[in-house]
């Protein structure tokens, strides 16, 4: 029986692990102990209800495959070198390592119980604030702004962007900018636009302690806490020195044809953030990515070429300002641009943020 190895347990490893599990022997190799749901993560960096709701285990998603916990250091051809363990042989294998964010978007600790307790103490600062400053206006900056705005109503919250305008990267409208900054502007919060930081704050991001920082034009802002809101890399450090490093562009994303077969590479596939599809990193094109690696190595399970090729699809912005707020930027079948508002984009995400169709993706109840 083949073997696959996919690496990375994020949205789109996931998916093919479980999608593949019963044709192959599959190996799913993940640094952290529980899938995190980062989808929710900024909900969870402000209730605590939600602390616990993002981390799921991996114990129900294989049925014949094996999950190992695990840091991969370097992959040669389809061999997986992991730290502390002999080589793996693999026939095929699937990267799906992702990208790195600051906290609380995203979490680097490979331990769900430190990530716990960090998400614990972020939420005792955050109680014992005034004020708050976000830097980045982007869907990051903005959504976690919401979810401060719900659950501390008193927070005093001050966005600072350096674009001239807010959601500045290509393809957001103008009709949702101006929907986003109404909403904020009802929530009180201070946005900043066409403005950097001289220096970013003394503190690191999520703990308490109160500073006043300039920005390059003489603007100043005084804040108790601070959040990172941009920054994104795709994590590919572990194809450094080897033979795909030559396929790196300079952000860190991997060169991947239309199959979604890394170029060159005829056994070895890449899906979600780390590869260079040019589009939006989401989880649901990680998902979608998936299954086209999904079929197209089941097409060369039974010895036929590979030839689904993905095909970005229409982006969907959704984009909550906690769970009542927000605004969606969706294509209708005509292929016309349509601004949905706070009820809308509450009903679609705002509430239960994916949560109940990632864990019976997990196999969980």
């Amino acid at each position: 029986m083949a073997r696959i190895v996919v690496i990375g347990g994020g949205y789109g490893g996931i998916t093919v692990a479980k999608g593949l599990d019963p044709l192959a022997d599959v190996i799913l190799i993940e640094q952290k102990d529980q899938f995190v749901h980062h989808a929710a993560a900024l909900r969870a960096a402000v209730d605590e209800v939600w602390e616990n709701a993002i981390f799921m285990p991996y114990s129900n998603l294989l049925t014949r495959g094996t999950f190992i916990q695990g840091t991969v250091a370097k992959v040669e051809g389809t061999t997986v070198y992991v730290y502390g363990r002999d080589p793996i042989e693999a026939d095929y294998v699937v990267f799906a390592t992702g990208s790195t964010y600051p906290f609380p978007a995203k979490y680097s600790s490979s331990r769900a119980q430190v990530a716990k307790a960090r998400l614990e103490q972020l939420h005792e600062n955050l109680a014992a604030a005034e004020s708050v400053l976000i830097v980045g206006g982007g869907t990051v900056g903005i959504e976690l702004t919401g979810e401060l705005a719900s659950a501390f109503p008193s927070l005093q919250i001050t966005i600072v962007e350096k674009a001239d305008d807010l959601l500045s990267t290509p393809g957001y409208t103008e009709a949702l900018r101006e929907e986003i900054k109404e909403q904020l502007k009802e929530l009180g919060v201070r946005v900043i636009t066409g403005a950097e930081l001289a220096y970013l704050p003394p503190h690191n991001v999520g703990e308490l302690g109160h500073f006043t920082v300039s920005t390059k034009d003489g603007q100043t802002v005084e804040a108790d806490i601070w959040f990172q809101c941009f920054g994104s890399r795709a994590n590919s450090g572990y194809l450094v020195g080897t033979e795909y490093e030559s396929l790196l562009h300079p952000d860190g994303t991997l060169r991947v044809e239309p199959t979604m077969q890394v170029s060159g590479h005829e056994n070895v596939y890449a899906v979600g953030d780390l590869t260079d599809v040019r589009e939006s990193k989401r989880a649901d094109a990680a998902r979608q990515q998936a299954r086209v690696v999904i079929s197209n190595i089941a097409s060369q399970l039974s010895g036929e070429a590979p030839e689904v090729s993905y095909q970005p699809t229409k982006e969907w912005v959704i984009l909550p300002l906690g769970p009542q707020m927000g605004a969606s930027q969706l294509l209708d079948a005509d292929g016309e641009t349509r601004i949905l508002g706070m009820e809308e984009t509450a009903e679609i995400k705002g509430t239960d943020l994916m949560v109940s169709v990632i864990r019976s993706q997990l196999n969980l109840p």
